[in-house]
């Protein structure tokens, strides 16, 4: 959901602010919140943009080829090339997720860390399976 659209559903439902702030506490406090807490590739999070553009170059250039009615072995390649480029991208994700995230839950411990846990599971078999 783009921020506008975050807005507007703020705007035509009061109660419910697009951040999971439905005990009371105001957006303002919710999103003050959200702005406070980090995620694990925080630190990362300009080389994954970079990676991320580059990507998606590489995907624009893939429709570019298919547009061009170039051989279909080498529009493979370069499917091929975007897609462990994303794969490289999910491993830093999970990388820096495991390290902040996860670790930061499992020091804590209680069910956010059995949570955190098995969500890092679950990413886990989807890159595995994928």
């Amino acid at each position: 959901m783009t921020t506008t659209e975050q807005r507007d559903a703020a705007a035509a439902h009061p109660a419910h602010d697009g951040h999971g702030a439905h005990d009371g506490h105001s957006a303002h406090e919710a999103h003050e919140a959200h702005e406070a807490h980090h995620h694990g590739y925080h630190a990362d999070k300009a080389a994954l943009l970079a990676r991320l553009r580059r990507v998606e170059g590489q995907v624009r250039g893939i429709a570019r080829m298919v547009d061009e009615d170039t051989y279909c072995i080498d529009i493979l390649t370069q499917v091929s090339a975007a897609t462990r480029a994303l794969e490289n991208v999910a491993l830093l994700l999970l990388e820096d997720h495991l390290a902040h995230c996860v670790r930061d839950a499992a020091v804590a411990g209680g069910p956010e860390a059995d949570q955190k846990i098995a969500e890092a599971s679950a990413a886990i078999a989807r890159l595995v399976r994928s």
